[in-house]
């Protein structure tokens, strides 16, 4: 399974990641995407590796506070839903 997250990842653009936010009813501003896909590209191994380290407040000057509810949110469908497969 990793092969394949690393694959997608290493191929994955700014366009995909505000599709998958669009797709969720996240809706970032330029700023907004760009921090989102830097972090995602440079963090996603670690981020895998242990999902609950992650600490979305941290980055809460660079959301807006809708977003950073509805990021949240989605983060944490995704980790319940996927964990057993990482």
């Amino acid at each position: 399974m990793y092969n394949i997250i690393e694959r997608y990842m290493n191929k994955i653009s700014k366009t995909d990641v505000d599709n998958f936010a669009r797709k969720n009813n996240i809706f970032l501003n330029e700023e907004e995407l760009e921090f989102t896909y830097i972090f995602v590209k440079k963090n996603w191994q670690t981020v895998i590796a242990n999902p609950t380290a992650l600490n979305l407040e941290r980055y809460r000057d660079k959301f807006s506070e809708e977003n950073l509810v509805k990021i949240k949110k989605l983060f944490k469908e995704y980790s319940t839903r996927y964990k057993n497969y990482l």
